[in-house]
């Protein structure tokens, strides 16, 4: 199995209606700032694991880094059933949790994929609190047109009612091996070591003994707000922290959105930074972070340390 060079602790805080699970690197020093990881949907703060262990001794030291579970991944429980996630509880979540930990003082931001949509959308509307922004695949979604409103109600509502019925559960498996064979289905780059660590942080067994991935199903419901992406553009406008966006060199937004959304789109957002350069990591898809973490914490660690 993968050995972790740096260990985190695990550590809960009590954070609006929740017991928020966070994990925790090393020991802030006077004047550090913080470097808060932010993790993508269906998946874990656990699993910056890779490229916390690849920083340099030199960043690391001195500096605390966090990596929060959002709510219904992980150990963020939530205290009784959900049938739906609201998008924005995410940036309240951040609020608050930034307001426990570290107070007024900026930090250093990272999100991947839904939390660097979080992070951008974050630091538009607070930008004191951000001094350096790194965004992770974070591309945020197709353009959506007021008319579409209706259609996408029904389907929310629709897929509300298969909750119940256990329509949109996530699959068990019979042991930790095979999360770690589904890790890697997945992804083909992920090797064996680090798909066996990250399955016993992705996912945990049930009093039957099956394992189950720590990710609430609810969280597969489809929203009911339209991404309204003039108003994503005036918190793009907003951000005042220098921003680094990181992307895949395999294009993974393209083969997903398959010609209803590009990086060509992507970019033309990114223009409404005031600050923002663009970088890319060869041979890694979407979980770039788990692909090439030495890259991806060395593209951190120079912007970051970029003065």
């Amino acid at each position: 199995m993968y050995p972790a060079l740096r260990t985190s602790r695990s550590h809960f805080i009590p954070l609006r209606t929740l017991r928020y699970h966070l994990h925790i690197w090393g020991e802030a020093a006077p004047g550090s700032t913080p470097l808060v990881l932010l993790h993508g949907w269906m998946d874990v703060g656990a699993s910056y694991q890779f490229v916390v262990d690849a920083f340099s001794e030199a960043f690391a030291a001195g500096r605390q880094i966090i990596a929060p579970d959002w709510r219904g991944f992980g150990q963020s429980r939530l205290p009784s059933p959900c049938d739906h996630y609201v998008f924005a509880d995410y940036l309240a979540d951040l609020d608050q949790l930034l307001d426990q930990l570290v107070g007024e003082q900026p930090i250093d931001l990272v999100g991947h994929s839904m939390g660097g949509n979080v992070a951008m959308m974050y630091a538009g509307v607070r930008p004191a609190r951000i001094r350096r922004l790194v965004n992770l695949e974070g591309f945020g979604l197709p353009a959506t047109r007021p008319d579409q409103a209706p259609t996408r109600y029904a389907q929310w509502m629709d897929e509300m009612k298969q909750l119940p019925q256990g329509g949109m559960a996530l699959k068990a498996y019979d042991s930790a091996a095979g999360v770690a064979q589904r890790l890697m289905k997945t992804n083909p780059r992920l090797s064996q070591d680090k798909a066996d660590w990250l399955a016993r942080h992705w996912a945990a067994p049930n009093a039957a003994g099956r394992w189950e991935i720590l990710g609430d199903p609810a969280h597969k419901v489809t929203s009911a707000q339209l991404f309204r992406l003039d108003e994503v553009l005036a918190m793009y406008a907003a951000i005042s922290a220098p921003t680094l966006a990181v992307e895949a060199g395999d294009d993974s937004l393209g083969q997903w959105w398959k010609g209803k959304y590009s990086l060509d789109e992507y970019h033309q957002r990114l223009t409404h930074v005031r600050n923002c350069r663009i970088a890319v990591v060869p041979d890694a898809g979407h979980m770039l972070h788990h692909d090439q973490p030495e890259a991806v914490a060395a593209l951190i660690e120079q912007f970051v340390g970029d003065m």
